[in-house]
């Protein structure tokens, strides 16, 4: 790689680089760049060390064209550029602007337009004049990315999704992912499966990538192997990645309402979630109803009651006590979320036991959704009014519709027992809610 990479090296002052960002020649958000992770105590740092006259790391820039006009993306330095500019108020960082304190501020934190009058005064070094070591950096794009991973190794160093995001940062299958995160980020902060820090350091992403990835192959996979496979458009096509996000939304949807107070259970753990929610998309695939309030009450009240055994085990061996007899299949459970808890085998065997807790619940819908020929004739004739059950019009044996009565999504059976005679608009607007007797 080396070989394919040029690199220069310099000084720039703040003033260039501030010149840079004003007349857009700079580019903070590179494609394969990650998410800010600074704290702002980090910021008051690290502007604290400019104004006392220390070094600061290089900056890293990769020079290109973009329609004829000079381009540098940043590809180390993202937060240092950043913070210089919220302080020295440059658009459009000027709205982030904030205070630090130094020797000479006896009175309080001072802003950029103080330290500018003690420059006036010969107090300071002037702060547009300090020089900062900047690397500009050209060649191939592929390479160019991969040193963006070198790079960002040490430091706050980049997360596996991270990684994955500079890799593979123009992937279909990521790019889904990343929408899906934004799209349930305030369910995953509510329920604290992922925290705020966690989001920072795209986490929400990972976690939906691996869900997404385990769909598409049809159950647990192994984590990392799987998802760069899967992320590196190595296996998934457009009508493939349609599927899965279409299945993936549905199946998050009935957790949602199966599991409303998910967040008071351990299964808010993203290993354990991980393995609910791939057992909750296993029930839909079996065509089983999981949309009835009353088994879905019983299902949260069994997912709460494991959890609370599971706990209870794990306190008792804080206390250096085994578990009771009664409380072996807890024990074997936490044993499966302590060691590799991304191992294939691991995910499939807690799956197992998630699973088990939902037996016989769950009924299963009837195969045949749609009445038969011989059922529309038997049951046209033996009803002798011939009128839509709903609105009372009269119907035609040409255009009537047959309406179940306990909707088939939510378990009615396609029986004659369980049919009606109605009209095509009312049959409609029923939609799934069950028919009055």
């Amino acid at each position: 790689m080396a070989g394919e990479l040029r690199v220069e090296y310099g000084t720039k002052t703040i003033l260039d680089l501030r010149s840079l960002q004003e007349r857009g020649h700079l580019n903070l958000e590179p494609g394969f760049q990650r998410k800010s992770v600074w704290t702002m105590a980090d910021r008051r740092k690290f502007v604290q060390s400019i104004l006392e006259g220390f070094p600061v790391p290089s900056i890293f820039l990769y020079r290109r064209t973009d329609n004829d006009e000079l381009v540098y993306d940043v590809l180390d330095g993202k937060q240092r550029l950043e913070t210089i500019f919220m302080f020295s108020c440059v658009r459009p960082f000027k709205r982030y602007r904030f205070q630090v304190k130094h020797e000479f501020a006896e009175d309080g934190d001072w802003d950029w337009w103080d330290w500018k009058d003690l420059e006036s005064y010969g107090r300071t070094v002037p702060l547009l004049e300090y020089k900062i070591q900047v690397a500009e950096v050209s060649g191939n794009l592929g390479d160019i990315v991969e040193l963006f991973v070198r790079i960002n190794s040490t430091g706050k160093a980049l997360t596996s999704s991270e990684v994955r995001h500079a890799r593979f940062y123009t992937s279909s299958f990521l790019k889904q992912a990343e929408k899906l995160a934004t799209r349930h980020r305030e369910y995953l902060k509510q329920q604290q499966i992922v925290l705020t820090t966690g989001i920072e350091r795209m986490k929400d992403v990972e976690l939906i990538s691996e869900l997404l990835a385990s769909i598409q192959v049809g159950g647990p996979i192994h984590k990392k192997q799987a998802v760069d496979k899967a992320i590196g458009g190595l296996s998934v096509n457009a009508h493939t990645l349609a599927r899965i996000v279409s299945e993936f939304s549905g199946t998050l949807q009935t957790v949602k309402k199966m599991f409303p107070d998910l967040g008071t259970t351990r299964f808010k753990n993203q290993s354990e979630f991980y393995s609910l929610f791939l057992v909750v998309w296993n029930l839909r695939q079996k065509g089983l109803i999981l949309n009835d309030r009353t088994r879905n009450r019983t299902a949260m009240e069994l997912l709460r009651r494991f959890s609370d055994g599971v706990d209870e085990v794990r306190e008792r061996q804080r206390k250096a006590r085994g578990a009771k007899a009664s409380q072996r299949m807890f024990a074997d459970y936490l044993l499966l979320v302590q060691q590799s808890t991304d191992a294939l085998s691991q995910r499939t065997r807690r799956g197992e036991v998630v699973a088990s807790l939902f037996a016989g619940i769950f009924e299963r819908k009837d195969d045949r959704r749609t009445f038969s020929s011989e059922q529309r004739r038997m049951l046209w004739n033996s009803d002798e009014k011939k009128k839509c059950r709903n609105c009372g019009d009269t119907l035609d044996w040409t255009d009537f519709q047959i309406d179940h009565l306990l909707p088939h999504s939510r378990g009615g059976r396609t029986e004659l027992r369980n049919a009606a005679l109605m009209c095509r608009p009312c049959n409609l607007e029923k939609g799934a809610t069950v028919s009055k007797p």
